[in-house]
């Protein structure tokens, strides 16, 4: 038996080959996409994953007017050149991903294994090619291609939010409206983001058996820790779990947990519902409800606007940084599997590193030009 008759996601399981489509074009491209669908999902890749990058296969095809095995280097670089310019951008990072995506479905289309150019050859007389390659992709010369406005906060702005986000439930509650009681489960929720340096889903899927006692810190009873069950997977891994400890200069969480758990959130009515954040719907709070609290904070506080929620998450990482945890402490918190990666969120400020410096100063020069309080 032809060995691409096997391959899930090979031309002779998606088309018929006694039937003549009315449309042969459209039912080739249409045949070539789910069979990269069926190929991902061998993969135990997510659904989310695989419809963004069909997606992004049918805009091309869209923007170019041809089918894959019609496409040239010419038709993606004007793709790639429409896409960066305009109202919105792409950023770097967003363009390198679509080409690897790109790359990755003219790899499928383009194996002889999967039969697509033998169909394309023998119906169109035309075969696909790979038509990204060194010389029309990106390549990777910076650690960190972000937007610059993504950074950690520094120390006042993180007090500044807090402070935002607390008077925000004064103001409501002097005004005698609604919403006090989402107010402050907002403003609790990005303490909780902050103060364990969960990114957002991790956030949102905290329940309250997640709360962990830590035997060697019994003064936290039982916010000693936070179990994250809902961490950032691998291509086609599950969520990666890990335990995120409360460390001594983030306690001030404590009490503001304790809080929302015995007098706040009951108000909610949850019944046996487990969400730590929950809604007047008793539901769980949704993803763009916790940025919403964050935009909300950000505003009244009269941050900058390219500040995001992912933003505390850097800054949790830069401060422990600051602090003197050692970098796998660091790594372990975060729940990067290399250090690396956590050395790319790292952005210790001037004033610690002029602190470390003064100290090896005072250290090799002695006392009399660096004095001892210079480096307290």
């Amino acid at each position: 038996m032809n060995e691409s008759a096997l391959l899930d996601g090979s031309a002779r399981l998606l088309l018929v080959g006694n039937v003549v489509p009315l449309d042969p074009h459209t039912a080739v491209a249409d045949a070539m996409l789910e069979g990269w669908a069926r190929q991902q999902r061998v993969r135990f890749l997510k659904d989310k994953t695989i419809k963004a990058r069909l997606d992004l296969v049918r805009r091309l095809m869209k923007f170019s007017n041809l089918y894959p095995w019609q496409w040239t280097p010419g038709e993606v670089e004007a793709f790639f050149d429409d896409l960066r310019s305009g109202r919105r951008p792409i950023t770097v990072s967003t363009a390198r991903n679509y080409q690897v995506d790109l790359r990755m479905f003219l790899s499928y289309v383009t194996d002889a294994r999967y039969g697509w150019p033998e169909v394309c050859l023998q119906r169109f007389g035309q075969v696909p090619e790979q038509v990204l390659h060194e010389e029309n992709t990106l390549t990777h010369t910076d650690e960190f291609e972000g937007r610059p406005g993504r950074r950690p906060l520094t120390y006042d702005e993180v007090q500044a939010l807090f402070d935002a986000a607390d008077g925000r439930v004064e103001q409501i509650r002097a005004r005698h409206r609604k919403g006090a009681l989402a107010a402050h489960r907002d403003a609790v929720l990005l303490k909780v983001v902050y103060a364990y340096g969960v990114r957002r889903r991790e956030a949102w899927g905290l329940d309250l058996p997640d709360l962990r006692r830590n035997p060697k810190a019994r003064q936290y009873g039982r916010v000693g820790g936070i179990f994250v069950r809902w961490g950032k997977s691998s291509r086609g891994g599950q969520p990666k779990r890990r335990t995120v400890l409360t460390v001594p200069e983030m306690d001030w969480v404590v009490p503001a947990v304790e809080q929302w758990i015995d007098e706040i959130r009951p108000q909610f009515g949850p019944g046996q519902h487990p969400a730590m954040w929950m809604t007047e719907r008793r539901s769980r709070l949704s993803l763009r409800s916790i940025d919403e609290a964050f935009v909300q904070a950000r505003t009244d506080a009269g941050l900058d606007e390219q500040l995001e929620l992912h933003c505390l998450r850097h800054s949790y990482i830069t401060h422990l940084i600051e602090f003197g945890y050692p970098e796998r402490f660091v790594q372990d918190q975060a729940g990067h599997r290399y250090g690396s990666t956590t050395a790319i969120y790292t952005n210790v400020s001037d004033e610690y590193r002029n602190r470390l410096l003064t100290r090896v100063l005072h250290d090799q020069h002695g006392a009399d030009l660096y004095p001892q309080e210079a480096t307290s």
